[in-house]
C-alpha cells in the first residue's frame, strides 16, 4: 500500500489510537480499513477484539458511503444503525474491512461490510444505515 491522497492516516483520534489506515484508492466504490493486528488489539482470549472489529467495519462502511456520493470520499456520514455478525477469530496478521453501498436515497444509504483476514478468511459481516451530514455541519 502506497501513500497517496486516497490513503488516509490519523484523520481521527480513534484511527490514530487503533492504528488502522483508510484506503479509498481502488475505483470500485468500496471504502477499506486496514489494520495490522498487535497485542494492543486483543481481547481476553488473545483474538482481535469485537469492538475493534465493529469500529473497522463502521468506518469502512462510512467511507463506502462517502466514495459512493463523492469520488474523493470527502462527504461525511453518520451511522444511524449497524448490525454486526462475528464469524471467526483473528489472532495475528492483517485484516481488511470493506464497505459498499447496496441501496438508499438522497440522505440515507444502506451499506454492507465484510472483514477478511489476509489469508482470505471471512471474520465478520455487517449492515448499516448511514445518513449524509449536510454541508457546513462538519
Amino acid at each position: 500500500m502506497t501513500d497517496g491522497p486516497e490513503i488516509i492516516r490519523d484523520e481521527t483520534g480513534a484511527q490514530t489510537l487503533l492504528g488502522y489506515v483508510v484506503d479509498i484508492s481502488a475505483d470500485d466504490g468500496k471504502g477499506r480499513c486496514v489494520l495490522d493486528i498487535g497485542a494492543q488489539h486483543g481481547n481476553r482470549h488473545g483474538a482481535l477484539h469485537g469492538g475493534i472489529i465493529a469500529c473497522l467495519l463502521d468506518n469502512a462502511m462510512g467511507y463506502g458511503a462517502a466514495v459512493h456520493t463523492s469520488k474523493d470520499g470527502s462527504d461525511k456520514f453518520l451511522t444511524i444503525s449497524m448490525n454486526t455478525q462475528f464469524i471467526a477469530p483473528a489472532l495475528t496478521g492483517r485484516v481488511v474491512a470493506t464497505g459498499k453501498v447496496t441501496g438508499g436515497g438522497r440522505s440515507l444509504l444502506f451499506v454492507e461490510g465484510e472483514l477478511h483476514h489476509e489469508d482470505g478468511r471471512l471474520l465478520a459481516t455487517a449492515t448499516g444505515v448511514y445518513k449524509k451530514v449536510p454541508e457546513g455541519r462538519g
